[in-house]
């Protein structure tokens, strides 16, 4: 497994993100972290090696981008995987059939496929709430209930949990806690510091934050859940290649200055939005009028580049999602690049319409992934789309 030094760990955010878990290489001090691009290592003989046996088990690229995600969140443990996805189903393998989940009502489309359509299948039961509601959540836990999962800023409508909360109800009953850290980053918010035992990411989105690699990550705090992380990595072997690693950390490189960034346009937009004529609901937690704004403020020390809008009709989502210019229309979120979605169809196709409608995500929402360019230029554009769709 690897593991964060204690000297990373004491580190501040900003320097743990461009030195943690890595040194200058030894045989010729590059000061980047090599692409170590190789499927095995030659052995000095029968069971004796430097610590690389073979690269589905260890790849020193893939040591340096664990160590580094691990130390940003304040955990000792770190794991890679080939996706975002392939984080939550090695975690959700920590679990045996009969085993029942408390799982966030809204979540990332997939992860609601992942357990509606493969892990219920092999014996996991799954019970979707409103973990807006510590309340709702310990009315949710039965006998055979052995995790918390939630995803806070939720995707795409912006509902928070009180992660101290939650935290509180798994400790009582000796659940495991996992966070979907994406949309926050540990930037802005410290899931392991508020309770959870486990923090996981896509690091497709802000933690490489360029848009080329597919990538995901689990951190925890726990030596015994650590072991068998790194056993279930090994055995199903769902590990990102060296490159796709060396990208992930360029990316968190530069993680604490593009997150200010996002967050600083997401507030600016967001504002300018809440007042729009063609929009007629703005959901982004860093908005005084959003219902759990006095949670976000104590539980996040910013609020980041996502906002979602409901336009009113699909129909207007579709001009508005095909008329602008610089936003980008593709899945996916977290990069430089602003990116605008349509959930009811893309990310969130999956989920059944009726649960979609019940938690308010209507055919007319439409999701903002907020980048790096001059806000002037992303607001200007919104107008031009949002009029054209008004105008319809």
């Amino acid at each position: 497994m690897t593991r964060a030094s204690d000297d990373d760990l004491r580190l501040r955010l900003s320097t743990k993100a461009v030195h943690a878990g890595q040194a200058p290489e030894e045989t010729t001090g590059a000061i980047m972290t090599p692409i170590f691009q190789t499927s095995t290592y030659v052995q000095p003989g029968l069971g004796r090696h430097k610590g690389f046996e073979y690269a589905r088990t260890r790849n020193p690229t893939r040591d340096a981008l664990e160590r580094n995600v691990a130390a940003l969140e304040g955990g000792p443990h770190g794991f890679a995987f080939a996706s975002g996805l392939a984080a939550t189903d090695t975690v959700l393998k920590l679990l045996s059939a009969g085993d029942h989940v408390i799982c966030g009502e809204n979540v990332y489309g997939g992860t609601h496929r992942l357990m509606t359509h493969v892990f219920e299948r092999l014996g996991l039961s799954f019970t979707f709430v409103d973990t807006r509601d510590p309340a709702a959540v310990a009315a949710a836990v039965i006998s055979a209930t052995r995790m918390i999962f939630v995803e806070t800023p939720s995707n795409p409508m912006m509902r928070l949990t009180d992660l101290a909360a939650v935290g509180r109800i798994a400790a009582q009953h000796e659940l495991l806690f996992v966070v979907d850290n994406t949309f926050a980053t540990p930037v802005f918010q410290r899931p392991l510091e508020l309770g959870a035992n486990i923090s996981l990411h896509s690091t497709t989105k802000y933690l490489n934050g360029h848009s080329d690699m597919v990538g995901g990550v689990v951190v925890t705090t726990r030596d015994d859940l650590a072991e068998r992380l790194a056993f279930l990595q090994n055995a199903a072997g769902a590990v990102p290649g060296p490159f796709d690693c060396w990208l992930a950390l360029r990316g968190t490189k530069t993680l604490a200055v593009r997150m200010r960034q996002h967050d600083a346009s997401g507030r600016c937009l967001a504002e300018w939005l809440r007042h729009h004529p063609a929009v007629e609901r703005v959901y982004y937690p860093g908005l005084p009028d959003h219902p759990q704004y006095e949670l976000a403020c104590r539980q996040m020390s910013g609020f980041g580049g996502m906002i979602s809008l409901d336009v009113g009709s699909p129909e207007r989502a579709r001009v508005v999602a095909e008329s602008t210019r610089i936003f980008a229309l593709a899945e996916s979120l977290g990069g430089v690049e602003s990116l605008i979605g349509h959930p009811a169809s893309m990310t969130h196709a999956s989920v059944p319409k009726a649960m979609r409608e019940a938690m308010g995500l209507t055919d007319g929402l439409v999701r903002l992934s907020v980048g790096i360019e001059d806000v002037e230029d992303l607001q200007a554009d919104l107008d031009q789309a949002l009029k054209k769709a008004a105008a319809r």
